[in-house]
Order: C-alpha cells, then structure tokens, then sequence
C-alpha cells in the first residue's frame, strides 16, 4: 500500500479502499479497477471477518487478484488490537491498521510501535489514526462515540515516533451516513499536510461531496476509505428485490445486488482521481 500511496501523493489523486468481506465484493472491486484501470486497495477489519477469517479473506483475494492486472493491496481497516495485526501479517496482508486512537496518546504510540516493528521486517505498510473519528449515524460500528480533531504538531511527534507509513486524520470527517453534509476544516488539513511527512488518509469517505475530495487531496490526502456506499447499495438492491417478492433465491438476489453495485465503486475511483493510473 506504500507504494501507491506514495505514487499517488506524487501525481495529486488518491487510491480508493473499498471495504470487502468475501469473494462477491472482491471481485466486484478487483473488476472495476481493471475496467477503469486504476489502483486500489481491498480492506477489512473485525466485523468483517465474522464472514472471512484473515487467512481465508487473504486466501481468496490473492486468487482474484491473480486474475487481474491492476495493483492492489490487501489492507487490515480499524484492527482492534495488536494481537488482530499479527494474525494478518501471518495471513499475507499487505498493510496493516491498528487503531487505538480513542485510548491515551502513549498507548497509542506504544502498540502502533509494536505493529511496525512487527510489520516492516515483511516490507508491510502500517496506518495508524491520531484524532478520533466520529460516527455520522447510530449504525457504523467504527468511531468514537464523539469527534477530537487532529493535532498538527502531535500528528507529526506521533509519526516520528512511531514510524507510520500513513496516517488517518479527524478533521470533520466521520464514519457512516451523513445526517448533514461534512463540514471538513481544510486550513487544519493544510497544516497537517506540511507538518506530517506521510500520506495522509481521510476515513468516511461515503458522502463527502466530490469538490470536497479534490481540495481534500490537493493538501495531502492520498488514501479514501469507502465503505457506507458500498453497504447501503447492496442492501438496499437486495431489499427491494426481497420486498417485490423478487429473487428469493439468494444468490440471484446477490448477484444482482453486486452488479447494481458496480457503477458506485466506478464512481468512487473517478471522484479521486484514480482512474487511469494504473
């Protein structure tokens, strides 16, 4: 993931991680990455293994990965723990998050310090997260239950502290459905861009209007997590089919769910710029 987070902070778009929890949803990204040509990076973290464990999700995105030519990372979103980052180094992740970000500065620090000693012996990006990020609705299980924004000169101690290879900021972005649109403060984003020597990753991407994203990447962000869109489109799909009476049978519902799916994470490359970069 380093690397084209690096590449991408150099030519002025950002790569788009798409939340994923089994070989439908992977599938659908790794097939409209190769469609638009453009990089991306696959994630998922303790709620989805409910579906996938790492080594199986690891199992099978490797495989479809094979079948396309775009590069692609495999990314751990929001681990929980310390002990969730090994279990997807073991697996083959190619970057790994642990977010302790709602616990004191010198926890934080102190396991982020772990996971990159863990992680970059086996060339693996670490993201780490200063600043809480709030949650936008009362459904999306990441966040904190309210928002701190992230401190530039912090930001940067923490970086150089930790050795992180890119960090999620809070900046008025949150996780979920916007109730009301987000209101990013951009002069703090242009202070941690000139503070902090890593890309920059901006969470809750779903919703954010597309002006938004482009002055977002123009100061720095080079990383937009998406997850909401993707979720709330495959459900709704299915629900409506389910309440017409239509596609009972469940894997026409979802392969029907998945294609109407397509043009959002096609929208998502061409809203940061990813597009034709691969």
């Amino acid at each position: 993931m380093g690397e084209l987070l690096k590449k991408a902070a150099s030519e002025g778009y950002a790569v788009p991680a798409f939340c994923v929890w089994d070989a439908e949803t992977i599938e659908l990204v790794l097939k409209t990455a190769d469609r638009v040509k453009a990089p991306v990076i696959l994630m998922a973290g303790p709620a989805e293994f409910s579906v996938l464990s790492p080594a199986q999700l690891s199992q099978v995105a490797s495989q479809s990965m094979r079948r396309h030519s775009v590069p692609a990372a495999l990314h751990l979103d929001h681990g929980d723990s310390v002990e969730v980052a090994e279990a997807c180094l073991a697996a083959g992740f190619t970057s790994v998050m642990l977010d302790y970000s709602t616990r004191p500065y010198e926890e934080n620090a102190s396991a982020m310090k772990q996971v990159v000693k863990m992680a970059h012996p086996l060339g693996v990006t670490v993201e780490g997260e200063l600043g809480v990020i709030g949650r936008a609705d009362g459904t999306s299980l990441e966040g904190g239950k309210t928002s701190s924004l992230t401190d530039p000169g912090m930001a940067r101690d923490f970086v150089r502290e930790t050795g992180v290879d890119a960090l999620a900021i809070s900046i008025g972005n949150a996780h979920g459905a916007y109730t009301r649109l987000p209101n990013l403060d951009f002069e703090r984003l242009a202070e941690l861009h000139s503070n902090v020597p890593v890309p920059l990753v901006l969470h809750g991407g779903s919703g954010t209007p597309a002006a938004d994203l482009r002055r977002a990447i123009s100061l720095g962000i080079a990383k937009v997590n998406v997850a909401t869109d993707l979720v709330a489109k495959i459900r709704g799909t299915l629900m409506e089919q389910w309440n017409a009476g239509k596609n009972l049978w469940v894997p026409i519902a979802l392969g029907a769910a998945i294609e109407a799916t397509a043009p959002v994470v096609e929208k998502w490359f061409n809203n940061v710029g990813a597009s034709g970069r691969a």
